[in-house]
C-alpha cells in the first residue's frame, strides 16, 4: 500500500518534470518569436517614417502648405 503510494507521487513527479520542461521550451519559442516580431515593427515603423517625412518633403504635419 505505501509502496504503490509512493510509486503514484513518483509518477506525478515525473510527468510534472516532463510538462515543466515542454513549457519551458514553449515559452523560450515564443520569446524568440517575439523579439522577431518587434524588430520586423521597429524595421516597419521606421519605414513608415521615412515614407512619411519623404512623401511630406519634410514639411511638419501640422503645417499649411505655401500655397494657402
Amino acid at each position: 500500500m505505501l509502496e504503490d503510494r509512493l510509486v503514484h507521487i513518483e509518477t506525478k513527479i515525473a510527468f510534472q518534470e516532463d510538462m515543466i520542461e515542454e513549457l519551458s521550451k514553449t515559452i523560450y519559442q515564443q520569446q524568440q518569436k517575439l523579439e522577431r516580431l518587434e524588430a520586423v515593427c521597429r524595421s516597419l515603423a521606421g519605414h513608415i517614417e521615412a515614407l512619411s517625412a519623404a512623401k511630406d518633403g519634410g514639411m511638419p504635419a501640422n503645417e499649411r502648405p505655401p500655397h494657402y
